[in-house]
């Protein structure tokens, strides 16, 4: 048991992670309790749910629209720079919101546009903070890390609503903007107090023409990145809806209140923490795990969707919960693996823009939907999607493993196998990276299928 317990907290081991955990869970857990009471201001404000809905959407818009060049940031200034500066500029709009709600002066259009600046400086900020985890802890405890990190975000769903509540209920939404915007500056402090000569920073990439178009080439050349990028933005667009559809469920399939809402919640969360500290545990990933990661989603969305009774939803929602987080953290950590360090921005931003940039397209797909044939409709398609990655990545990994192995003829000559020609041309750096990688990739698919 010690010794299970120690794997699924080893990164925090390293004393530099060991302060980027406490600071994210502060960070994360005000952001939840922000982005509470933006939705019960816009409620107060407006009465629309239309608005609460475009004040969800406009969180994300600005990580699809230029998420990707938050990564080509990350990939040419120091990471712990970059975000010593983002965490300031995160505590301007909530203190701002703050300000406004303390002096009554607040309207809807100004949380509106407060809340599009907050996911613009979000989106410089979150391709660099998924990149700097491999700094921290290095290659060796990147799963774990990642894992640890999924925890972090999944208790902070329940612990930033949960104080927000509290907050509002006793002294109204303005403190929640101001517990938010000081929150950042426990983050802040982190990363100022880490020893910067313990992280592994690789070189920081060159000023170049192109550079977001050679990430692009890069990902479409490389199996290892593609397919996994490619499931991520199925399910992301399609699957990942929760935010939209439990809220529906609980008024319309339930007849509920907040509280079936919240219980809904809170049935996800659990098996989402318990899939974290699982994930964390296992310390490594494989095509396997990934694959069939989206598959029992799938499998505990269609069961979720077809649950008879509010109980049963609930007992559903925890292995729901539990494999939504092990394929989320298994992909980010097979790309963390796999990614040319000189890239790993920009592959990070590809996946911000796959997962949390496909929210402002499938939300509103997802939601109408909900609205047309009911929300069981919206986890049935969500199913389906997370169902069709798993078969689609299944196949793509099985090419994969046959096209890295010798053909028998090769053996039977005694002759090496030849690799299959680039589609464009590598530095030398770059190939021997891939050639590890697809080393060690093609090698545990083929150990999965023997």
């Amino acid at each position: 048991m010690s010794a299970a317990i120690g794997r699924t907290f080893s990164s925090l081991s390293v004393p530099n992670y060991r302060r980027y955990f406490a600071g994210q869970l502060a960070s994360i857990s005000g952001n939840w309790m922000q982005t509470v009471a933006e939705m019960w201001l816009m409620v107060k404000l407006t009465g629309s749910g239309a608005a609460v809905g475009l004040t969800a959407g406009l969180q994300f818009l600005p990580i699809l629209l230029f998420g990707a060049w938050g990564g080509l940031l990350a990939d040419r200034i120091p990471k712990r720079r970059l975000l010593s500066f983002t965490q300031p500029a995160m505590a301007v709009p909530a203190l701002t919101l703050w300000v406004l709600t303390g002096t009554g002066h607040v309207a809807a259009w100004m949380v509106l546009g407060l809340v599009l600046v907050r996911g613009s400086v979000n989106a410089l900020d979150n391709p660099a903070r998924q990149a700097f985890v491999v700094e921290m802890v290095g290659a060796d405890r990147v799963v774990n890390a990642v894992a640890l990190n999924s925890v972090i975000v999944h208790s902070s769903r329940i612990i930033g609503p949960a104080a927000a509540g509290a907050v509002i209920a006793l002294l109204g939404v303005g403190p929640c903007f101001l517990i938010n915007g000081l929150s950042f500056f426990v983050m802040l402090a982190a990363l100022r107090t880490m020893n910067p000569r313990a992280l592994l920073a690789p070189r920081v990439a060159e000023r170049r023409g192109g550079e977001l178009r050679s990430a692009l080439r890069y990902v479409a050349r490389t199996p290892e990145l593609r397919v996994p990028l490619l499931m991520m933005a199925v399910v992301g667009t399609i699957s990942f809806n929760f935010q939209v559809l439990l809220p529906l469920l609980a008024d319309f399939t339930w007849h509920g209140s907040a509280s079936t809402y919240a219980a809904l919640t809170a049935a996800m969360g659990v098996g989402s923490v318990a899939g974290a500290l699982a994930a964390g545990a296992r310390g490594r990933v494989t095509p396997r795990l990934i694959v069939a990661a989206s598959m029992i989603f799938g499998v505990s969305e269609l069961f979720v969707a077809a649950a008879p009774t509010l109980p049963i939803q609930l007992l559903f929602l925890v292995p729901l919960g539990a494999a939504s987080v092990t394929f989320a953290a298994g992909i980010n950590s097979s790309l963390q693996i796999a990614v040319e360090p000189a890239m790993r921005g920009r592959v990070m931003a590809l996946y911000s823009v796959v997962f949390l940039g496909s929210t402002p397209i499938g939300s509103p797909l997802v939601g109408w939907l909900a609205g047309v044939a009911g929300p069981r409709a919206g986890l049935l398609a969500g199913a389906i999607a997370a169902v069709i990655a798993a078969v689609g990545a299944r196949y793509a990994y099985g090419r994969l493993a046959a096209r890295a192995a010798p053909s028998p003829a090769s053996v039977v000559a005694g002759e090496p196998a030849t690799a299959s020609p680039e589609p464009a041309p590598m530095s030398a750096r770059a190939r021997a990276h891939a050639g590890r990688v697809r080393t060690r990739l093609s090698s545990a698919v083929a150990r999965e299928r023997a």
